[in-house]
């Protein structure tokens, strides 16, 4: 390596110090905390910090049969109020929740935002003994 090169390396040392630690504090700012919080506290050598920021397990989410919930468990859903409720209960029973769709019992910008905290279970005759 020429000379003039290695004179600048302690200023590009510093000078991506200052753009990361810029980037982490705009990640921060931005709601993206987790992510940078663990890269930082792992970059300044602290494993035992990231282990402090982790977060505890999510609860599951309960999911909501369409085939067979009450008026008031629909109602919890995102984006559903009284008409779409009516919809969905004079719709019944669906083979899948995409019928909510493709029947076009709600739209599909309101369908995106619940399909994952919905079911449609399919009732399962009881078997005849002989």
């Amino acid at each position: 390596m020429s000379r003039n090169r290695m004179q600048h390396l302690p200023g590009c040392r510093a000078g991506l110090a200052l753009l990361t630690l810029a980037l982490m504090t705009g990640a921060a700012l931005c709601g993206a905390a987790e992510p940078a919080s663990a890269s930082a506290s792992t970059a300044a050598g602290h494993p035992s910090a990231a282990a402090k920021t982790k977060k505890s397990p999510a609860v599951p989410i309960r999911l909501i049969d369409i085939n067979s919930a009450s008026r008031a468990q629909l109602k919890t859903l995102p984006g559903v109020g009284n008409a779409e409720v009516d919809k969905i209960i004079a719709g019944r029973p669906y083979l899948s929740k995409a019928e909510l769709v493709t029947k076009k019992v709600i739209p599909t910008g309101p369908y995106l935002s619940l399909k994952n905290r919905i079911i449609a279970m399919q009732k399962i005759p009881p078997k005849s003994s002989k």
